[in-house]
């Protein structure tokens, strides 16, 4: 038997409770139908077989996980940062015991290769372990002197909060926002997204098998128009944290001006990579390659405009399409697969439509530009040159294996071009020159930037973005920020004079 083969009788294993009890809520530390009795098919991008029904929650069902997780909130709150800190490490210790279950699972559902799985699993664990180490300084405050008086500050938990999750990468993601609101000591209400459900479910289990008290973590799968709403809306959940797109965002936004609730978002993003001739091109090219068609191109992160000097535009292009065509596109249990099928048919013809739409612009396709097979949702890495910045596919967030490559002449006009965008998310800059390195830096409209380097994440650096790519920022002190409310007590350092009003 094949390694490929393996790796498909163990997905079925892993997947055969989900076919047999489907992806139900969990509310109050049990499993539980949708209070409708209604249910929705997850259906597998591999080739389109529904892989089980999920509990389709509306209100009813979000007002009772918010319910437990406002009752929940006060122990959790109050329980000491060490405590926590245990808890959340067994949670990431159990993570990495059940790391191939996680990984497998996560491949069916969404499409994505298991070589970045397995990773994207392990990464979770470091999510819990990182932000748990952090727990018993979370409350910790400043103190600020002023004459006669002395200021301290503390932190907080604000709440029960509402965490909305995407369908790229659903299992890390889901880390990265609940592990630090758990170890500030909120409690949550988790909807992941519908087309991709089924490892929030094996994670709330996974952390209360660890010891994490009931009510203290809920999950609730639905609509966003259901589910959704309800949860931005319900009056216990005192903050929403989002990783989705734009226009979801808005919504919440709108959703939870009557609660005044706080929003964090996690945004789209159309983010440049910008090659100077000075660049060291071979990493150059590797690094536009991988940060474009690893994940399938679906992460928010991704560098999908290629800002390339004059001088090297048809050399670096001519690379980048070789390794393009060279790139495998297959069954995302294959170990030689690096791109798999897209997340679903939905996403998928979004996708396709952008290769008659670069056509039409004028932008020549270099390479990809099909769909592979009639079964599944599978594209070949895609290479657009001949590119101009205000062409559609410049322009808008395709959110897949597709790069556009465009020319600049200097680094004024590769500035301009860079920063001509509604989103800001990320930038990566290659040069040898670091005196225009750190200029670039200095102007460009991203809240993150990388200089001869792909996206390599630190955790305690802060991760967001600018503009139409979100409010807010994770990562290290700053997840805090937004999961605590601030409090100053003033201190009088001895007798002042007092104004006397009346007699």
């Amino acid at each position: 038997m094949s390694i490929f083969e393996e790796n498909r009788a163990k997905a079925e294993r892993y997947l055969a409770r989900f076919r047999a009890d489907g992806v139900l809520n969990h509310i109050n530390g049990a499993s539980v139908s949708a209070v409708s009795g209604e249910t929705f098919e997850v259906i597998s991008p591999v080739d389109g077989a529904c892989l089980a029904l999920a509990a389709k929650g509306d209100s009813a069902d979000i007002d009772a996980a918010c319910c437990a997780a406002a009752a929940a909130f006060p122990a959790w709150r109050d329980m000491a940062g060490a405590k926590r800190r245990k808890l959340l490490n067994k949670v990431a210790d159990a993570i990495v015991e059940r790391a191939e279950e996680i990984a497998f699972v996560e491949a069916m559902d969404t499409g994505q290769a298991i070589r970045f799985m397995a990773k994207a699993a392990l990464r979770g664990a470091a999510n819990f372990r990182y932000f748990g180490d952090k727990a018993p300084e979370a409350r910790d405050g400043q103190t600020i002197y002023a004459p006669g008086q002395i200021n301290m500050t503390s932190r907080r938990p604000i709440g029960p909060v509402g965490i909305i999750t995407p369908w790229n990468t659903p299992f890390m993601l889901s880390t990265w926002k609940i592990a630090p609101a758990l170890a500030a000591g909120c409690t949550v209400v988790h909807k992941p997204a519908e087309f991709s459900p089924l490892t929030a479910k094996l994670l709330v289990e996974i952390a209360e098998g660890a010891g994490l008290p009931k009510g203290v973590w809920n999950v609730v799968n639905g609509l966003g128009e259901g589910a959704g709403k309800a949860l931005t809306e319900h009056p216990a959940i005192k903050a929403v944290a989002l990783v989705g797109e734009g226009r979801t965002g808005a919504a919440i936004m709108r959703q939870a001006a009557d609660t005044l609730k706080r929003v964090h978002f996690e945004l789209g993003g159309k983010n440049p990579i910008i090659v100077f001739e000075d660049a060291d091109i071979e990493r150059a090219v590797d690094a536009a390659v991988f940060m474009i068609y690893s994940l399938n191109g679906e992460r928010c992160t991704s560098s999908s405009r290629l800002l390339i000097q004059d001088s090297i535009y048809d050399e670096f292009t001519r690379r980048v399409a070789q390794k393009a065509d060279a790139i495998r596109v297959g069954h995302p249990l294959d170990p030689q697969t690096v791109i798999g099928p897209l997340i679903h048919p939905e996403h998928e013809a979004k996708v396709l439509s952008y290769f008659e739409i670069a056509k039409q612009d004028g932008a020549v396709i270099a390479a990809g530009g099909v769909k592979v097979g009639d079964v599944g949702c599978y594209v070949r890495p895609t290479l657009f040159t001949n590119a101009t910045n205000d062409m559609r596919i410049a322009r808008e967030e395709i959110f897949g294996p597709v790069l556009t490559a465009i020319r600049f002449s200097d680094a004024a006009e590769a500035l301009a071009i860079a920063n001509d965008t509604d989103y800001g998310l990320t930038a990566y800059i290659w040069t040898q020159d670091l005196t225009r390195a750190l200029w670039m830096t200095e102007r460009l409209e991203a809240g993150m930037m990388w200089v001869n380097s792909e996206n390599v994440r630190h955790l305690p650096t802060p991760f967001g973005g600018t503009k139409n790519s979100g409010i807010g920022r994770d990562g290290g002190d700053w997840s805090f920020d937004f999961y605590m409310e601030t409090y100053n007590i003033c201190l009088a350092t001895g007798p002042h004079d007092i104004p006397k009003l009346g007699g």
